[in-house]
């Protein structure tokens, strides 16, 4: 394909190529249409009315990604066949059932972009028809997701709720009174109570909500709980242990996986700032063991004994419902 882009192609035959192209593809000979539209993309004949023709056995052809990862490049040149490429895209789009991402172009085409008044109807029409869709398809997903989710509850098959729950902020579902509740319950797992958790705060739940965990009950706001990685005793343990990251790259990744494994166990109630020379220790003794290397911490005394076995602890906790690549 390659080499082609250096050859000519003779005028007569790029002509008996695109007539019988074209041919193929009014006669719905698809697969023989692709062929010949292939063959003249290799000799670099791109035209409009080519590539479009292209698009259109593909998505016959139900090849639909192919179709879709084409669209996306051809609409980052802004060319003057955009609006064109863009109609086929959104229809994509919409047979695929990829009805966020074809309300959210519509969108900014809406905002930021002149759409021609021919296609503005168009694009309206596609928007709405997949609002509605969406929604629709949102309930059927809640319903199925919830009879799921019970018997998750029933069985305390932990990993499965985990997993529903990431399904159900993937479709931006909110949770029911039912499922906060078990912010409360001693025996939901607290991998499980920080999800819901991280949940609320991606949807904007605008509610104080109760939640015990580590023996501690607390109201919290969902929204204004700081992110793991922004609290005070999170950076000041990565402070400590950042000069790792030159010397030994490979523990550091490892003590910077353990310490937010460890910090989402135990989310909303974090160590304070003062424990993180402790905890920065114990993550190093832990990686130290994993990697079955000597680390010299001349001068430090601390015992961390404790906190090693709660990092441990919240790591096994952490590993036995999340898998991490």
């Amino acid at each position: 394909m390659g080499q082609r882009e250096n050859i000519i192609l003779f005028p007569k035959w790029r002509t008996v190529l695109e007539e019988e192209s074209l041919l193929a593809l009014k006669e719905k000979r698809f697969a023989e249409a692709l062929e010949k539209l292939n063959e003249l993309l290799s000799y670099q004949v791109n035209s409009f009315e080519i590539v479009s023709g292209k698009l259109i056995c593909l998505i016959e052809l139900d090849r639909h990604k192919e179709a879709q990862d084409i669209c996306e490049d051809v609409l980052h040149r802004q060319d003057k066949h955009y609006y064109h490429y863009l109609h086929i895209y959104l229809t994509i789009l919409f047979q695929t059932n990829q009805y966020e991402m074809l309300m959210e172009q519509v969108e900014e085409e809406f905002k930021f972009h002149q759409v021609p008044q021919v296609l503005k109807e168009q694009f309206h029409q596609l928007y709405e028809m997949s609002r509605k869709l969406k929604a629709d398809m949102l309930v059927e997903h809640q319903s199925v997701f919830m009879e799921e989710w019970d018997d998750a509850i029933t069985t305390r098959d932990y990993q499965k709720q985990w997993l529903i729950i990431e399904k159900l902020r993937v479709i931006k579902s909110e949770p029911n009174r039912k499922m906060l509740h078990l912010l409360v319950k001693e025996d939901i797992h607290p991998v499980v109570k920080t999800a819901i958790l991280m949940w609320l705060q991606e949807i904007d739940y605008n509610q104080l909500v109760d939640i015990k965990k580590w023996g501690r009950s607390i109201q919290v706001h969902p929204l204004e709980i700081e992110a793991i990685g922004k609290h005070a005793s999170v950076k000041r343990i990565n402070s400590i242990i950042n000069e790792l990251e030159q010397k030994n790259p490979t523990l550091y990744d490892l003590l910077v996986k353990l310490l937010y494994h460890y910090m989402y166990v135990k989310y909303p109630m974090l160590p304070v700032k003062e424990e993180a020379e402790h905890i920065a220790l114990a993550l190093k003794a832990i990686g130290a063991n994993y990697l079955n290397i000597n680390l010299s911490e001349s001068g430090k005394q601390l015992d961390v004994n404790d906190y090693i076995e709660d990092i441990e602890r919240c790591e096994a906790l952490y590993s036995s419902i999340i898998e991490d690549n």
